[in-house]
């Protein structure tokens, strides 16, 4: 049996006595990074402002949400004839039932999407990259009055409309989705829509990348200005986890490896690789305190999920009535926003989604043998159905560790590691030719 068992450490890469940095970049991947312009997002952003309001219930078809719906199905039009008949792009209709709360009555509604269909027709993943096209001011119910929302969450859609406009005209192997919500401030209306019909018609979502205030980069309070940091939520106990996967989690002491915190630990690897002067932060939460995002659903629903949000958040322009009060002025207004940052939490998106869509499927049936005690470790797995790869990285890191440490290679199924299972987390990602890694899969326990 041939086996590689060279040691790859994750960036940074330890070399000598002194620290050395390593980084590979897939040559493709870096010209789509470099594609992503600040002048076209802030082209966006003032567009989408410039609608008086994006109200969920807005029913004002020259300046409200109905236009700013016609608004983002022109763009994602725009794109269509670069993807070579790839791209189409609509709006999906549907009702949202009154519910005592934020909808008052029944309510016809929709999101605006564009699909890039993967060209692989044995690939039927999807990845989703979102963020929600209503506003709102001070009244969540108010929908007449004048709610720019150019931050929440014009730069969620933004960024959506920028990597439709450059991925459109790449080839990959799985199907990405860009989605503009409506209904996110009424109660995730829009993002609850469809995920519960992705799972009724047994969509295989591989990923969800949801995008919701990632523009400025100046806080209130603090007064922090830092544009070199992102913020990724993820959450630690599966919402969807069922009795039988509790035990399991339980006994492996998994509580830090859901899907979507390896999805979350994927996205911070790939997009400070790409993407310069950047660092991901990881929080160990689903959203922040107490708040929520379009991602839940789709968690609620059994998908991998994740929030991106700016690092540093500014409430004197958030959820707030345009206005100037004691000389401050009050607003979600574009001249608050940072456009290089905007661009750059872009990239991460872009580096992350054209990667995973790029990449062979996760491997099956991932087990760590617990036959007899052992200070080594032994992992086995299947090959994935999905895509060709030239082999597997076994990952490790300590239990405290937040990312993932060393990277072992192998072309086999199986790898024993002279490490113990009593003290490291092991997980299992295959990778292409290309280079291209799929989601890390944590091994459940398994005898032989």
């Amino acid at each position: 049996m041939h086996k590689i068992l060279f040691t790859l450490f994750l960036v940074p890469i330890l070399w000598t006595a002194d620290a050395q940095t390593v980084v590979h970049r897939n040559p493709e991947i870096e010209k789509l990074v470099a594609e992503v312009s600040s002048d076209s997002l802030k082209k966006y952003i003032h567009d989408l402002a410039a609608f008086n309001t994006r109200h969920t219930l807005s029913k004002d078809e020259k300046n409200g949400m109905p236009a700013a719906q016609r608004y983002v199905l022109s763009k994602f039009n725009s794109f269509v004839n670069a993807s070579g008949g790839r791209m189409t792009a609509k709006i999906e209709n549907f009702t949202i039932p009154a519910d005592g709360r934020r909808i008052t009555a029944d309510s016809e509604v929709a999101n605006v999407i564009a699909t890039l269909k993967g060209v692989n027709t044995a690939d039927d993943r999807i990845f989703i990259v979102s963020g929600h096209l209503d506003s709102r001011n001070k009244d969540v119910m108010d929908a007449t009055g004048g709610a720019p929302g150019a931050n929440d969450d014009g730069s969620g859609v933004a960024a959506v409309m920028e990597l439709a406009r450059v991925m459109a005209k790449s080839e990959f192997s799985a199907t990405v989705m860009f989605v503009a919500f409506t209904g996110e401030e009424q109660g995730l209306k829009g993002a609850s829509y469809l995920a519960d019909k992705a799972k009724a018609e047994g969509w295989n979502i591989a990923g969800v990348l949801n995008n919701d205030i990632i523009g400025n980069s100046n806080s209130s309070e603090t007064l922090i200005s830092d544009n070199t940091k992102v913020r990724i939520f993820s959450e630690t106990i599966p919402l969807a986890e069922t009795e039988q996967e509790a035990a399991a989690r339980r006994s492996s002491g998994a509580e830090n490896d859901s899907k979507s915190r390896q999805l979350a630990r994927y996205i911070k690897e790939v997009g400070e690789r790409y993407v310069d002067q950047m660092e991901v932060k990881l929080i160990y939460r689903m959203d922040r305190f107490l708040r929520g995002g379009d991602q839940t659903p789709f968690l609620r629903n059994g998908f991998a999920a994740i929030r991106v949000s700016e690092m540093n958040e500014n409430f004197l322009h958030q959820h707030e009535n345009v206005r100037v009060e004691n000389g401050i002025q009050y607003g979600d207004l574009p001249e608050f926003m940072d456009f290089e940052y905007l661009r750059k939490v872009s990239a991460i998106n872009l580096a992350a989604a054209a990667s995973l869509a790029n990449s062979a499927g996760a491997p099956e049936d991932v087990r760590i043998s617990v036959q007899g005690l052992s200070n080594k470790s032994t992992l086995f797995w299947k090959a994935p159905t999905i895509g060709k790869v030239k082999g597997y990285y076994v990952l490790m890191r300590e239990t405290s560790a937040p990312m993932w440490e060393k990277k072992f290679f192998t072309t086999e199924t199986t790898l024993t590691l002279p490490y113990s299972k009593d003290n490291y987390f092991f997980a299992v990602q295959s990778v292409t030719d290309a280079g291209a890694e799929s989601l890390a899969v944590f091994p459940l326990p398994a005898s032989r």
